[in-house]
């Protein structure tokens, strides 16, 4: 993949049913996935750590199977962010960030707080949930990036952004059905939280899957989607912002698809 100064691309994951005879070589084993997607990208998006906190031996593999320059963006797990939502989990958060730091401080990127939709019952404002959230951020430990996903859209707004902002955090910039588009978030306000910023192509999951369940080729054209994304992506860059941007299987029906169209349409405006 060709490198392009400012910005890291990924998808979410290494692997994916289908993509041996269509991104990795027919016949490429399982053990040497990570190894042979580092030869194409620069960094990855890990989704397994949102189901458990890997065993140390795991993250130390993955690092070995790495050049030094590559870069891995990781969940928190879920039972810190979905199950028990910040409350008495410092200890397993912890725990989850020392692990990840086995990977070495070159090669650990992001740490990504990713929320599900919050009902009413849940948290009746955004407010509500900013008020949870602001003490568990001020304990993050110093030395890491931390970005934070929400996918209620009505609790988008500057207070909720200056909150991360007071902390140094991300927010992830989401394309999902339920969110606005970069072009009402740019407008509306300042989506820009930290020195760096964080962007996934995530896609409507239940409407893909109604069609396939293999992610071996393209089936959803999003050109004029990432048209739109590179538009606001390249001011952000030139401000010195640095990006790291990863894309879903679920988005266009193949995540190295997705980034190879991306790319193209972002050498264009750069270029421009």
């Amino acid at each position: 993949m060709d490198y392009i100064p400012g910005i890291r691309l990924g998808t979410s994951s290494f692997s994916g049913a289908g993509w041996v005879g269509s991104f990795y070589p027919k016949g490429t084993r399982p053990a040497d996935f990570l190894s042979v997607y580092a030869l194409y990208f620069e960094t990855v998006e890990l989704d397994t750590t949102f189901y458990r906190t890997p065993a140390a031996s795991t993250v130390r593999g993955w690092a070995d199977k790495t050049p030094a320059n590559f870069i891995f963006a990781a969940k928190v797990p879920q039972l810190i962010t979905h199950e028990k939502v910040l409350v008495d989990c410092d200890r397993e958060f912890q725990e989850f960030v020392e692990t990840m730091s086995l990977l070495g401080d070159k090669k650990l990127g992001p740490l990504l707080l990713q929320f599900p939709y919050f009902n009413k019952k849940a948290f009746a404002t955004g407010a509500d949930f900013a008020a949870r959230l602001r003490p568990f951020l001020k304990k993050l430990p110093k030395g890491y990036k931390f970005s934070v996903e929400i996918r209620n859209k009505n609790w988008l707004d500057k207070a909720f952004l200056d909150v991360l902002r007071e902390h140094g955090v991300a927010l992830a910039l989401i394309d999902h059905p339920w969110m606005p588009r970069p072009a009402e978030l740019f407008e509306k306000l300042d989506p820009i939280t930290a020195d760096f910023t964080y962007i996934r192509w995530l896609g409507d999951r239940k409407g893909i899957e109604a069609i396939t369940k293999v992610w071996n080729k393209t089936i959803v054209n999003r050109r004029a989607e990432l048209q739109e994304w590179a538009k606001y992506c390249v001011p952000v860059m030139r401000k010195g912002v640095k990006v790291s941007a990863y894309a879903n299987n679920h988005y266009a029906g193949y995540g190295p698809g997705t980034i190879e169209l991306f790319v193209e349409l972002l050498k264009s405006i750069v270029k421009s």
